[in-house]
């Protein structure tokens, strides 16, 4: 019997970016599924239910913390970890998301892709 591999929803407006998470997860045999904007991260989760999201707050159409506002709210989504990966490293915006019930939160500057990839296992308990 296979175990299915852990699927992450990668909700990241920068193409660059979100290509080189997608092929380090993809390595390390994650299912991943990318979304350049909030609306269409929050459709592909209501779609797919995935084993955990990864958030940008700074993107277009809708930013992460009304994405964020939206999983929350949903019962199918809301028990889905969330880990917020953007550059607003500022401590208001840190204390948004956890009040918000996330259970990351990574300073893309400060973290490279393997230890991304690291933190979610870490978050997923593999």
């Amino acid at each position: 019997m296979t175990e299915k591999n852990p699927s992450i929803l990668l909700i990241e407006d920068e193409e660059m970016l979100s290509s080189m998470y997608e092929t380090k997860f993809s390595k390390e045999n994650f299912e991943i599924r990318k979304a350049l904007d909030g609306e269409t991260g929050l459709r592909l989760a209501q779609e797919k239910k995935p084993d955990l999201i990864l958030l940008d707050i700074i993107m277009p159409k809708l930013d992460g913390f009304t994405v964020l506002k939206k999983i929350k709210a949903d019962p199918n989504l809301k028990d889905v970890p969330v880990v917020l990966l953007t550059n607003l490293g500022q401590d208001e915006d840190v204390e948004k998301g956890k009040k918000m019930g996330v259970v990351g939160y990574l300073v893309k500057a400060n973290t490279t892709p393997a230890q991304v990839v690291e933190k979610v296992k870490e978050y997923l308990h593999l």
